[in-house]
């Protein structure tokens, strides 16, 4: 849709002609789509809308949401925003109603900047404090001096990120203290949510539109006398439900069999990396290539005897969660609780029940200063290390019960395509086992799935599509992956379904591990594709072969020339694995490559590899 442009001539006053002009413009790409959908003015409008047209039926508020998004979460997130905000008044009904613009960050180009008066923002926070992929752009932008003032704009962020990170809603934290330097007005406090984000995210839903509603104002409408009638159709439901064929989903996941449980590992290694297959025949639930599995798992059993024997029950006593349903304790430590690290809240239930000086003289050293010193302390420990941290401090099984969070699903990487693989999902999962203060502890996902599920077992599951991490839209093109460990999950899937819709287009994989002996993962896969020439090239890193370490970065500069020319010739680049140093590595590697072969500066560098990721063809799917 070509965006019209309203002319000086136009029977508007300068705030009615730029009002009108951004909302077109953001009509137009709502959902960041120039399709040929169109808008149909009913009715005349005379000079400043005081003039003698019909009265208007329809007075829309334009609210932009933006959001920046790695595994689809807060995409979700805003278009269940949309919907909300256009139930509001019945689609459109009479007097006040909302027209929400829902654009991922990456399109905040489109966005009328110096026009836009409501703006929320929700993004997830990515590795150890950084912005998803697609707002990558947009915080570079935001932050630069570039940015425009907000003077006129009220917004609220929501932040999704994982306490475990020292960053935690570092993205959302960024975006909300930008947008106040930058003069916009918070209609809420910044709302940061951890994994279980669920139930809080719905209450800033909530608490949003309210906050709009008090905005409400006749200088943000449409001209008074202006008949208004939208030909647009808005796709504001979520991904993960649009063209869905079935029941299942996050809240209520499938209960998939264990089809196979096998070590990718050879003997002699230091690693235990599992392959995983379970069946989804029966649930409706469909993937593609780069989507992810979310599992909810169980936690350890010694873990939870342990937690029991220490608060002195049995286990049977019953405890009320926030469902509001009475669930035995036991039950309720093994899949319904998260004891992976303590909680402010266990400190202070424990303060109040706490009799013994010494130890109430540490817990309120803890949780002094709205217990920032409680922070590091908890990330370090469990909630069994916190208790036995505080012997002498009686606690009972409501009050443990009521102090920590709920257990959250996992996501992982699917490992296989489902043409290749009809009615089955495959996993690759690295089992994390190690030990802190001579306790052993155990991956709470990885050991359950390992080691607690027999074959022929359901496993509640569920489908995480993806956003940003897909092949590439036509059939032809190269790509390159690097994908060390478990990063090469989506990779094995990406060249099973390359092989299986017959891409002509040229497939490059670097893989990187500690030794080829023994964790060379899917060895047959891997060497077959490359013998029959399907797998055009295959680099192999394996770190702990020779005295040297190498890394994947390490043979990318060794193929620095020809990397470049499959660059040139339209690849697209993936990487898969580790956030905190792989994935920075080889992007520093790879500017280093742009900059040699194309005989140019750092800068020139950053700005080729930017046009890729505006062309999607730089993709991430780090953690």
């Amino acid at each position: 849709m070509k965006i019209p442009v309203l002319p000086e001539s136009s029977p508007f006053n300068s705030e009615q002609r730029n009002w009108l002009n951004g909302f077109l413009a953001g009509i137009a790409n709502v959902n960041g789509n120039n399709d040929s959908a169109g808008l149909v003015f009913s009715g005349p409008i005379h000079g400043n809308g005081l003039g003698s047209g019909s009265p208007s039926k329809y007075t829309p508020i334009p609210v932009v949401i933006l959001f920046g998004s790695q595994s689809g979460t807060t995409e979700d997130l805003a278009q269940a925003m949309a919907d909300r905000l256009k139930a509001v008044t019945g689609s459109y009904g009479d007097s006040i109603g909302y027209i929400p613009t829902v654009l991922g960050m990456d399109h905040f180009k489109s966005v009328n900047w110096a026009v836009e008066t409501r703006i929320l923002l929700l993004s997830s926070t990515w590795g150890d404090g950084e912005m998803p992929d697609n707002g990558l752009a947009f915080w570079d932008w935001l932050k630069s001096d570039q940015a425009p003032s907000l003077s006129q704009v009220s917004f609220a962020v929501l932040g999704l990120g994982d306490k475990s990170y020292s960053h935690f809603c570092q993205a959302g934290k960024n975006l909300d203290a930008r947008f106040a330097e930058l003069g916009g007005k918070r209609l809420l406090p910044l709302c940061e949510c951890d994994i279980d984000y669920e139930d809080k995210s719905e209450k800033w839903i909530n608490e949003s539109l309210a906050a709009l509603e008090l905005t409400l104002s006749a200088s943000h409408a449409l001209p008074a006398h202006a008949t208004f009638e939208p030909s647009l159709t808005f796709n504001n439901s979520p991904p993960s439900q649009r063209d869905a064929t079935s029941e299942y989903s996050r809240k209520n996941p499938f209960p998939a069999p264990l089809l196979e449980n096998h070590p990718l590992n050879a003997k002699g290694s230091s690693k235990d990396t599992r392959h995983l297959a379970f069946s989804l025949l029966g649930s409706g639930l469909e993937y593609k290539v780069g989507d992810a599995l979310g599992v909810y798992p169980r936690n350890c059993y010694e873990l939870v005897d342990r937690i029991i024997l220490r608060l002195n029950c049995l286990g049977n006593e019953s405890v009320t969660l926030d469902n509001g349903e009475p669930i035995a304790l036991r039950a309720a430590l093994i899949s319904k609780l998260d004891l992976r690290h303590g909680t402010l809240r266990l400190l202070f239930n424990l303060r109040q029940a706490c009799t013994n000086l010494g130890e109430r003289i540490r817990l309120d050293d803890l949780i002094e200063e709205a217990g920032i010193k409680a922070l590091p302390y908890l990330a370090e420990r469990d909630v069994l290390d916190v208790l036995e941290n505080f012997p002498y401090t009686p606690l009972d099984a409501s009050q443990l019960a009521t102090s920590l969070l709920k257990i959250s699903p996992r996501l992982y990487s699917i490992s296989s395509s489902p043409n290749e693989n009809p009615g089955e999902v495959h996993l690759t999962v690295a089992v994390i086992r190690y030990t802190v203060a001579k306790r052993r502890r155990l991956g709470v996902a990885s050991s359950f799935l390992a080691e607690r599920v027999p074959l022929g077992m359901n496993v509640p599951v569920f489908i995480q599509p993806t956003l940003h991490f897909t092949l590439p839209p036509v059939s032809g093109l190269p790509i390159i992956m690097v994908g060390p460990g478990t990063g090469i999950a989506p990779f094995r899937a990406f060249l099973q379904e390359r092989r299986f819709v017959k891409d002509s287009g040229k497939n490059w994989l670097f893989f990187g591990d500690q030794r080829r002996q023994f964790d060379f993962l899917y060895r047959e896969e891997f060497v077959a594709m490359e013998s029959s020439g399907f797998l055009t090239r295959l680099d192999f890193a394996f770190s702990r072969d020779q005295d040297e370490k190498i890394y994947v970065q390490t043979k990318m500069l060794e193929q620095s020339k020809e990397l470049f020319e499959w660059l040139e010739a339209g690849a697209y680049f993936y990487v898969c694995g580790d956030a905190k140093r792989m994935a920075k590595d080889v992007e520093c590697t790879l500017l280093k490559i742009i900059a040699k072969e194309s005989d140019s500066d750092l800068e020139a560098a950053k700005a080729y590899l930017n046009r890729m990721k505006e062309q999607k063809r730089y993709q991430r799917d780090v953690y």
